[in-house]
């Protein structure tokens, strides 16, 4: 009877977190509707929403073990409704090809901060080297900077990259095409962070470049502050750090949506192709993500393969994006492992 009675409960609270794994799953799937300003419960369970898929995955092989298919049944919808979520970090690539046509251009996203403020400018030199290799058309850096000691960068740049346009702070667009026109778009309010737009001319066709830099979350510089008062013989409480952690990180989710507002208003005014490039500082289906994009299309679902995240190290997620309207097709999608940032560089060929 005992057992029996064990066997019961362990049922019972297999069934309570199997529902709910799929209620917080299905919200975090909306999550990127609901701007953190107004609804900040909902817009955080995105960032949470690959632990949520794992579980669910954990509950329905559970339920398969068991053969109780009618609860399994539960998570298995679930997880068939997390897949256009899945597909912004995982594509298979079935069907991509290494063939690429003539009739497009290469573009790259880097953030290559600030080229680790190197004054021998190797750093510059072989990110350009790279640049060559992968035969980049259009390279929009974010975190740029031009000072390299007694030289400049710009000036080794403009044998491969003729044209440029400079940006807000450290923002910066090359080309090996004209650029016709520029601007700034501002975020206003005390921050850094900013966007621009470049349109250039590929041979008669002109398309308008953005690249962005978005709010970062401030999360590392809350753990570095808090260290360095440890250090200095300062007391931090548990609590008191939580929640330093959690308002700076707040204070970033509401300054990037307000962010995206404006850069998808700049985007809308276009009467001309976009692609959107930069470091959004935000992951897939987050309000910034789906802000954003728009109406736009998400070149690593449209031709990416493999796992795709941006950023080094232990943080393995993708903030990195490069995005285009209709009138393009993406033809060829991807990363490269490059140790010169804290950020990976993506490539994509377009193509008209």
């Amino acid at each position: 009877m005992g057992k029996l009675a064990v066997y019961k409960y362990f049922s019972f609270m297999l069934l309570v977190i199997t529902m709910l794994l799929a209620i917080f799953t299905i919200f975090g799937l909306f999550g990127g509707h609901a701007n953190p300003a107004k609804s900040t419960a909902l817009a955080m369970l995105v960032y949470v929403l690959p632990f949520l898929i794992i579980g669910n995955v954990v509950t329905a092989l559970i339920w398969l073990i068991r053969r109780r298919w009618h609860w399994m049944a539960i998570p298995v919808v679930t997880i068939l409704c997390s897949i256009p979520y899945i597909g912004t970090i995982y594509q298979l690539g079935w069907f991509g090809s290494e063939q690429t046509s003539r009739n497009g251009i290469k573009i790259a996203s880097y953030n290559v901060a600030a080229f680790g403020r190197e004054t021998t400018g190797f750093k510059a030199q072989d990110i350009l080297a790279e640049m060559r290799k992968q035969s980049v058309d259009v390279l929009c850096m974010q975190e740029y900077l031009d000072d390299s000691g007694e030289k400049r960068n710009s000036d080794s740049y403009k044998d491969y990259f003729p044209y440029m346009a400079v940006g807000k702070s450290d923002m910066v667009i090359y080309s090996r095409y004209p650029i016709d026109n520029h601007n700034v778009i501002r975020f206003g309010g005390n921050t850094n962070n900013s966007a621009m737009w470049a349109d250039i001319d590929v041979f008669g066709k002109p398309i308008r470049i953005f690249n962005a830099h978005l709010e970062t979350t401030g999360y590392n510089r809350t753990l570095h502050k808090a260290a360095k008062m440890q250090l200095e013989g300062q007391n931090i409480e548990n609590n008191a750090l939580l929640r330093s952690i959690y308002g700076t990180y707040m204070r970033g989710m509401v300054a990037r949506a307000h962010q995206a507002d404006t850069l998808a208003a700049a985007i809308s005014d276009s009467d001309i192709s976009v692609i959107v490039c930069g470091d959004f500082n935000d992951v897939p289906y987050s309000y910034v993500y789906k802000t954003v994009l728009g109406d736009l299309v998400d070149g690593f679902k449209e031709c990416g393969k493999g796992f795709m995240y941006t950023m080094s190290g232990k943080k393995q997620v993708r903030i990195d994006y490069i995005f285009h309207d209709e009138s393009l097709k993406g033809e060829t999608y991807y990363r490269k492992d490059l140790a010169y940032s804290d950020h990976y560089p993506v490539f994509m060929k377009v193509s008209f």
